[in-house]
């Protein structure tokens, strides 16, 4: 055990304590929490080189949702006809708008509420696209 002799317990005045405090190694500046979201690639099942020519003409939300659309398509499988109907995720696209990725129950396909249109029928709770929900006659129950 280290013994303490008595200049080792000595008092600094407020000035000398700024001193010592200044011979100490100059101060870093923090660094951010991490890459902006936008600089992070999450293409874990998508490469996004084919059909990028497309897409090009159609703006850049509905393209990114044609592109998920696959990537769940891929994804699914032979599952669809197991989730037909069923909501796969919701988004949040502003304050005021979300948005629905489902599966439909008539035509099996992915579909998202902005682009093909999202009608729940009320006893079953089965959630069809804008086209096959009109072909079956089927109104939305918010009405």
């Amino acid at each position: 055990m280290k013994q303490l002799y008595f200049r080792d317990c000595r008092l600094y005045s407020p000035i000398e304590t700024r001193e010592r405090q200044t011979n100490k190694m100059p101060r870093t500046k923090k660094k951010s929490g991490g890459r902006a979201a936008k600089d992070r690639t999450h293409d874990y099942i998508d490469d996004g080189t084919h059909e990028e020519a497309e897409d090009e003409d159609l703006p850049s939300d509905e393209a990114g949702r044609r592109k998920i659309k696959k990537n769940y398509e891929e994804l699914l499988g032979i599952r669809i006809d197991k989730l037909k109907g069923r909501v796969l995720n919701r988004e949040k696209i502003n304050k005021s708008i979300d948005g629905l990725y489902f599966i439909c129950y008539e035509c099996r396909k992915i579909c998202h509420n902005l682009d093909e249109g999202w009608i729940e029928e009320a006893g079953t709770l089965n959630n069809y696209c804008g086209a096959c929900a009109k072909a079956k006659g089927i109104r939305s129950s918010a009405a």
